[in-house]
């Protein structure tokens, strides 16, 4: 299994859903960039962390609330395609 798929299966973990929950609750269920509501909104972590003696991420839901930001699918896609998300080795 690709890394991409098992993330994509992490994404469907309880306590995914329940932090996702908490992101878009606070960030009043909008895209932070652009405004939109009323679509399907994503999570997008502003950083990753990589445990080194583990050789893994963090998993998603273990992230601080404020590494985590409410974005519309196409200001993410924009965001990903512009800018590189930086790496934090712990």
């Amino acid at each position: 299994m690709t890394n991409k798929v098992y993330y994509g299966v992490k994404l469907f973990d309880p306590r995914w859903i329940e932090k996702r929950k908490r992101i878009l609750n606070r960030d009043n269920n909008k895209c932070v960039i652009c405004g939109k509501t009323g679509v399907k909104l994503q999570i997008h972590h502003k950083q990753y962390h990589f445990i080194k003696r583990l050789q893994t991420h963090v998993e998603p839901w273990d992230y601080n609330d404020n590494l985590l930001v409410s974005l519309c699918e196409s200001c993410h896609n924009r965001g990903h395609n512009s800018f590189k998300v930086p790496i934090k080795y712990i």
